[in-house]
């Protein structure tokens, strides 16, 4: 089945920050549409991804608004641990038993060897979306902190190639636009704009209520609590307001959301399933197969070694005579090298890269045989 992009989809996408080809994903505010995303989208991250969440109270409101949209509006956005193919496949709380509970933890390390102890076990072998939530450590966090995060997350991204990783934020804490932990997301969301990452901004999704209006320099926290009146004192609650003026059932659903109101795990379950549609239909996430009609023996290896300076090999394999392209791509989309560029025999090809010549950075390497593309992920370090 081929999946069309229409031209409503391609405008929704860029308005939540889709830049399909260099892999950036922000998941924000202007991403809580539920009925803008295509059914047929869904469809196709039903297939396409088997997740693995970790988490603690916060992050569950992710699940709980996923839940209760499931119950409110059936099957469509059924998910699930069991890889049945009429639903999402999410493995909920899947690092307890590897040594991690959240992105803090019992610590702010622990996570990344408990997701490396998740991926290499055999039982996991299908997961290709991992996703970690914070509890409160982005609040005490200092920059040297998120650096640890970010430098962590960069390594499994290289070490586990066929993965794709999602960055967050953290939960609002009342502090406002000058605290600390808007400080430290913003540090967060920097670093994931300027390299293409992924980023599920869980602290800009509860600093909006649906209708746009802005809560976070009203000192508002995770509660939805804010000061309406510049007081510094919390004195009103944007999610309540919002669903007393709103029809429950047709405006918004009643559903657990663990330490704050039902509106705003709505509105993570609704960002949530733009985060898996945006993943499972985005071009470059090349460890998701987007057709069962791939050609007998076409294949594109990671290359060796990676990271590399300057040089890399890079093996692929076509099953038959067709016209053969493998090009080199910077994290921008702009093409570095054409390393092949015309017919070829059906084999098994070695390529010899040298990237002497170009800077450290990450970059992406596409092969197209014909009508079909894979592409891959490596990193130049010199």
């Amino acid at each position: 089945m081929k999946y069309s992009y229409t031209k409503s989809f391609i405008l929704i996408m860029v308005l939540c920050s889709l830049s399909m080809y260099a892999q950036g994903i922000i998941i924000n505010h202007n991403c809580i549409k539920l009925s803008q995303i295509q059914e047929e989208l869904i469809d196709s991250a039903k297939v396409r991804l088997h997740i693995a969440y970790g988490h603690t109270s916060h992050g569950s409101q992710l699940i709980d608004g996923m839940s209760g949209l499931y119950s409110w509006k059936g099957n469509k956005y059924a998910f699930g641990s069991s890889g049945n193919s009429n639903e999402l496949e999410i493995h909920d709380y899947a690092f307890n038993n590897y040594g991690g509970y959240d992105l803090g933890n019992p610590d702010r390390t622990a996570w990344a060897q408990a997701t490396r102890n998740y991926l290499n076990s055999p039982d996991n072998n299908n997961v290709n979306v991992v996703i970690w939530s914070w509890c409160g450590e982005v609040s005490s966090a200092d920059s040297n902190n998120i650096v640890t995060y970010l430098n962590l997350m960069s390594q499994l991204e290289i070490d586990y190639p066929k993965v794709t990783f999602v960055y967050m934020t953290g939960h609002l804490d009342g502090t406002g636009v000058n605290g600390n932990l808007n400080k430290r997301n913003e540090q967060i969301r920097k670093y994931c704009k300027e390299n293409n990452k992924i980023l599920y901004d869980f602290a800009d999704i509860e600093s909006y209520d649906p209708d746009g209006n802005y809560y976070l320099d009203k000192l508002a926290n995770d509660a939805c609590d804010y000061d309406s009146n510049g007081d510094l004192i919390r004195d009103k609650n944007w999610a309540t307001d919002w669903q007393n003026a709103h029809t429950e059932g047709v405006d918004w659903y009643n559903c657990s959301a663990a330490h704050s109101k039902s509106l705003n795990a709505n509105m993570k379950a609704y960002a949530a399933w733009w985060l898996w549609t945006s993943i499972a239909n985005s071009k470059i996430i090349t460890n998701i197969n987007p057709t069962n009609s791939k050609p007998y023996n076409f294949s594109l290896e990671q290359n060796y070694p990676n990271p590399f300076n300057p040089n890399t090999r890079i093996q692929y394999t076509i099953g038959s005579r067709q016209f053969v392209s493998l090009k080199v791509y910077n994290i921008l989309g702009k093409e570095a090298a054409t390393l092949v560029n015309g017919n070829q025999s059906a084999g098994t090809y070695i390529i010899k890269f040298d990237a002497n010549k170009l800077p450290s950075g990450l970059y992406l390497y596409k092969l197209t045989a014909g009508n079909f593309n894979l592409v891959k992920k490596m990193m130049l370090l010199k």
